[in-house]
């Protein structure tokens, strides 16, 4: 070979390294599956596996996941290419203890329907996160459910339509997206003639766009999807009415109809009878909460922006219209007034919404133990201004692991909303505040109130529980009942919220300790710091 034909040849090769090293660069990178999260998943009780299924599953090739976008269970990062979410922490978890190996199939633009085919035909194994219904469980395999949302009932803003149970909805023109689990209720609930399914392979936004335009009176739609969509579509002008809680709509994993795949079921499903999400579910509900806050703060910045340009194309018109166009100009301005002011308005209620949502516990509607926490510090700062008795309750069911144990968590959940009521209804003063402060425990800050009342009020409580009459079999007693324990601040006693805490707390295990079903209290006086307090004690059976 000539020196010349050599330098082509050499050149040739430089340039196909360079063109390759260009389109490996250019292929697009493929979804994953984040899984930091799983460090939140922890597990109630150890899962045994034989080492013979253990070494199965290590040998088994990786999984085939499909997903979608549906916060919190799921969500897509466009920037990082990866899917996190509770359904991902929960996954990846009991994945690494199974040594079960997976990989995300690409298919960003299929449908729900696609990818639910995908695995009923076998071109995938698992698709995260799904909820249950009888054809989907003809085709494939359902573990047992990880996360519960609810559907609701959305209407236009300012209807007011009487709903407040599902059975209402029969009076009215009714949509949903086919396909859902909740779709065979409504049949049964609502005339077919009333009831309008839309295609499951489009958006929902055929849904809600029928809605506006009243084709329907009413959509039926998940509430935690609705509300993020709410604000990343402008959806303003529809609002969510009732929360089917009748109806929680629980997620699974749904594997495809193979002998192997329920054996992975089967052992999935140990794990999530014993595994605690609620860490990674509190760190994706947050999370999808801020992501909203930004979104709606990006979206007033927008919105004073083009206020601004057009404030300032209306003094313009103004000054080189000024005798000619004064009255149409003026008319103009106060237009665009009007129209910023709505603006604003509707801001300041989406804020105010936010708020609401941050400071509620999302199962039973009473505040949740942050937005308790700051009342207790403020009630107890503005304490120190008269010295006005505080008293405060601690409040445990007993034995309601054994309620989760025998009857099922859905049943648990219902009793704790049950309980929830019950407070609403005895707590009732404007300056009284009650809490789910944690699990089965409650909490109730009752300002102006001495230790007598606060026992009253503790009474009605338990004495309320009592009359619900509700089951637990494998307690002592076969019913449900609970433990309270009152602290009071009396005269210029100078306690911290964390001092306060502790002594409902101790009588409250004091009660426990005394046989259940029972009332503990306390009054904390000048003369008790660091003295002994039983001698103050007395309890309610």
């Amino acid at each position: 070979m000539s020196r010349a034909n050599r330098r082509s040849f050499l050149r040739y090769i430089r340039y196909g390294w360079m063109a390759l090293s260009l389109g490996i660069l250019a292929v697009p990178t493929s979804p994953a599956l984040a899984c930091d999260g799983a460090q939140y998943i922890r597990l109630h009780t150890p899962v045994q596996l034989s080492a013979q299924e253990l070494a199965e599953f290590r040998a088994l090739p990786p999984l085939r996941v499909v997903s979608v976008d549906a916060p919190p269970m799921t969500h897509y990062s466009k920037d990082q290419h990866t899917y996190t979410g509770i359904s991902v922490d929960v996954l990846c978890f009991i994945a690494k203890e199974l040594g079960l190996r997976y990989e995300l199939i690409p298919g960003r633009n299929h449908t729900v329907g696609e990818k639910i085919q995908q695995v009923q035909d076998g071109q995938a194994d698992i698709f995260i996160p799904l909820s249950r219904s009888p054809e989907r469980n003809r085709h494939g395999v359902f573990t047992i459910p990880y996360y519960e949302s609810h559907y609701a009932a959305i209407t236009r803003k300012g209807r007011q339509l009487p709903i407040y149970s599902a059975t209402d909805l029969a009076q009215y023109r009714v949509g949903i997206v086919g396909g859902v689990s909740l779709e065979p209720i409504l049949k049964e609930i609502i005339p077919l003639n009333q009831l309008i399914i839309y295609d499951k392979l489009l958006t929902s936004d055929a849904l809600f766009q029928a809605l506006r335009n009243d084709d329907i009176d009413v959509a039926v739609f998940n509430k935690n999807i609705f509300i993020e969509k709410r604000y990343k579509h402008d959806l303003f002008d529809l609002e969510p009415t009732y929360t089917l809680h009748e109806y929680p709509r629980a997620y699974r994993f749904y594997l495809s109809h193979t002998p192997q795949h329920q054996r992975i079921a089967a052992a999935f499903d140990r794990y999530l009878a014993a595994i605690d999400s609620s860490a990674s579910i509190a760190r994706h509900e947050n999370g999808e909460r801020q992501l909203i806050e930004r979104y709606v703060a990006q979206r007033s910045q927008r919105v004073l922006l083009q206020a601004a340009s057009v404030a300032i194309t209306l003094l313009a018109l103004i000054f080189y219209l000024v005798l000619r166009r004064y009255r149409r100009l003026a008319r103009q301005l106060a237009d665009g007034n009007q129209q910023i002011s709505q603006q604003k308005r509707a801001l300041q209620q989406a804020y105010q919404e936010l708020e609401k949502l941050s400071q509620t516990d999302s199962l039973t509607g009473l505040a949740n133990r942050g937005h308790f926490d700051q009342t207790l510090v403020r009630e107890l700062a503005r304490r120190q201004r008269r010295w006005s008795p505080l008293s405060l309750l601690i409040i445990d069911l007993d034995h309601f692991k054994l309620v989760n144990d025998h009857y099922g968590h859905a049943v648990g959940d219902r009793y704790l909303r049950a309980i929830a009521s019950v407070l609403e209804n005895s707590v009732s003063r404007p300056a009284d505040l009650a809490a789910r402060y944690g699990g089965e425990e409650f909490a109730c800050l009752l300002p102006d109130t001495n230790a007598q009342n606060a026992r009253v009020v503790a009474d009605r409580i338990r004495q309320a529980v009592a009359r619900l009459d509700l089951p637990n079999a494998l307690a002592d007693r076969p019913r449900l009942t609970l433990c309270i324990g009152i602290a009071t601040l009396m005269d210029s006693t100078d306690f911290s919220a964390q001092e306060l805490l502790a002594q409902a707390d101790s009588q409250l295990y004091a009660a426990k300790h005394a046989g259940r079903d029972r009332i503990q209290a306390t009054v904390l006086g000048k003369h008790t710091r660091g003295l002994t307090i039983s001698a103050q004690q007395e309890t309610m059976p």
